[in-house]
């Protein structure tokens, strides 16, 4: 039996999941908080014949073009990011009709506020992303926790900052715990591993770590930024 390489190597993000050699083959399934929802049929296109100019195969370094990204962008994905995110863009569409929804609900450490966070929400914002972010829509005077609830409950998905300063939040079972708490309950959940490992934040969260998502180790936070914005918003 294929043993899984996370408590070693950890899954330090969609492309290093996909490589294990006992959660890869599970990769396209979701069941509970470790793995993804059964989809009938794949949501992505290798680009080795669409003209796109990316390589095409079945490796997941290979690169591809999910369908939601315009024929017209130059944001590379690999083929294992596609089929990470895939499921997350379903629930993206089924909750389109809903009104009055932000596009994400950005979950990170308050050290992070005037930092790393507010240069992901900023380069979301200007890629047309309407993001809930606790620094322009919690008012003064108002209780926080109230506010977060319902910024979680008029977002259509969550994203969580996991920096070194997050880690040592959810140590202290502070605000960002009960974010992530409500977030993983919903199962709309990315996570973007910035300055940090997956290893780390499997120590702290298992639920969590067990997720992929994306990190800024393997691209820069403005192409986190691009992928992201393809991903929830709907034209």
């Amino acid at each position: 039996m294929a043993r899984c390489t996370a408590p070693v190597r950890g899954h330090r993000s969609a492309s290093a999941a996909a490589d294990c050699p006992a959660c890869g083959s599970r990769y396209g399934r979701y069941s509970g908080y470790s793995s993804y929802g059964s989809y009938s049929s794949p949501s992505y296109s290798s680009l080795g014949n669409s003209g796109g100019g990316r390589s095409s195969g079945g490796g997941s370094g290979s690169s591809a073009r999910p369908r939601w990204s315009p024929a017209s962008s130059s944001v590379a994905y690999t083929l294992a990011e596609v089929r990470a995110l895939t499921p997350f863009r379903e629930s993206v569409e089924k909750r389109a009709p809903l009104p009055d929804l932000r596009d994400v609900f950005l979950c990170h450490a308050w050290d992070d506020r005037s930092g790393a966070a507010k240069e992901l929400h900023d380069l979301l914002e200007s890629r047309g992303v309407r993001v809930w972010f606790s620094e322009k829509d919690v008012v003064l005077g108002t209780p926080l926790l109230r506010e977060i609830d319902r910024g979680l409950a008029k977002s259509r998905v969550g994203i969580v900052l996991v920096t070194p300063a997050l880690l040592r939040r959810l140590r202290a079972e502070g605000i960002a715990d009960k974010e992530l708490s409500a977030l993983l309950a919903r199962d709309l959940l990315v996570p973007i591993v910035h300055d940090t490992t997956y290893e780390a934040l499997r120590e702290v969260s298992p639920l969590l770590g067990s997720r992929s998502g994306l990190s800024t180790a393997e691209a820069p936070m403005a192409d986190v930024a691009a992928k992201l914005a393809e991903l929830v918003v709907i034209q």
